[in-house]
């Protein structure tokens, strides 16, 4: 057996008891969690790593593991998460940078993935440059799809301002694309998925493979700061066991995407590999959230989104110290 199937085997042995039915060795060199429950929150296919966390966490000592819901969506992840309603949960960058430079107590905690969006054009729409006048559907207004496009824009010196933003399910928005009754959608798997496979539109933007967006995280974990003040120990277990399930979607993505369609969070298993084959979970080690932080609070503050600098961003809304134990304790 190669040097390189063997360490892919015995990561995926330490890592996957959810596709591989492995029991997960609890840290028992660590004091238990603070808590035993903990309340998760990711939405859609990127976030993968929270879904096939779930039996890690319990070998890293919770015992009830929850997956919120909310009415309004993942729009409404940021106030659940100051308000500390939920505890820890895999979302966009550049909305929870507007969420703390409201003052929201959330706290970021670490890289997750980059490249998991994608901007997609009609003829009309070749470039970035090219948005401004058009229309662009976004799944819903404010922090998310439309955040990704304003920090677009300012890249090359445009204003928000200058796009008209319209709100369709993703559904919608295709067939919109495809009669070419709007110029351009940002999507996110398994929607860029779907419309490649069925030839919709051009790609102006993958996060995946064009810079700067693929330099930079799109997705990170963040708390509640009361949570992480209060459960120190849980928070650092937690963070390991989304860590691992991360490396797990890069070292085993067919088993990965299968357990996604055993869920329930998608129903096309053809597209669900297409993602975990495309995202490139594998490189939370190599880049540095922080860098990521300050690439998206500059962009959202030349866009005049975000009032705070990029040094104020990072000063109140994160805590690295579990990361940085955890990249020494899991090198790969």
């Amino acid at each position: 057996m190669k040097r390189r199937d063997f360490m892919k085997g015995a990561a995926l042995a330490a890592t996957g008891p959810t596709i591989l039915g492995v029991r997960p060795i609890p840290a028992y060199a660590e004091p238990p969690p603070e808590t035993t429950t903990i309340r998760l929150f990711g939405v859609g296919l990127c976030p993968a790593p929270m879904y096939l966390a779930e039996e890690l966490l319990r070998g890293e000592g919770f015992t009830d593991v929850k997956y919120l819901t909310f009415p309004e969506g993942g729009v409404g992840v940021y106030q659940r998460l100051g308000s500390g309603d939920l505890d820890i949960a895999q979302w966009f960058v550049a909305p929870f940078v507007i969420e703390v430079d409201r003052g929201v107590p959330i706290v970021f905690l670490a890289g997750v993935h980059a490249g998991c969006f994608e901007l997609f054009g009609t003829e009309r729409v070749r470039a970035i440059r090219d948005l401004r006048g058009r229309t662009v559907a976004v799944p819903w207004r404010g922090p998310g799809p439309e955040t990704f496009i304003a920090t677009m824009l300012a890249y090359v010196g445009l204003d928000p301002r200058d796009v008209h933003f319209v709100v369709y399910p993703p559904d919608e928005s295709i067939r919109l694309l495809a009669a070419g009754k709007i110029d351009a959608y940002l999507g996110f798997p398994p929607a860029p998925q779907e419309l490649r496979g069925k030839k919709i539109g051009s790609v102006v933007v993958n996060s995946a493979v064009d810079r700067p967006w693929s330099q930079y995280f799109c997705c990170l974990a963040a708390a509640n700061k009361d949570f992480v003040k209060r459960h120190p120990v849980a928070t650092k277990r937690a963070v390991r066991a989304i860590l691992k399930a991360t490396d797990l979607c890069a070292l085993a993505p067919e088993r990965a995407a299968r357990h996604l369609v055993n869920r329930g969070l998608t129903n096309s298993y053809d597209y669900a590999v297409q993602t975990m084959k495309g995202i490139p979970y594998g490189r939370w080690r190599e880049y540095d959230p922080e860098d990521t932080l300050r690439f998206y609070a500059l962009r959202l503050h030349e866009a005049q989104v975000v009032r705070s600098s990029p040094k104020k961003i990072i000063a109140q809304g994160t805590d690295w110290r579990f990361l940085n134990e955890l990249k020494r304790e899991l090198r790969s």
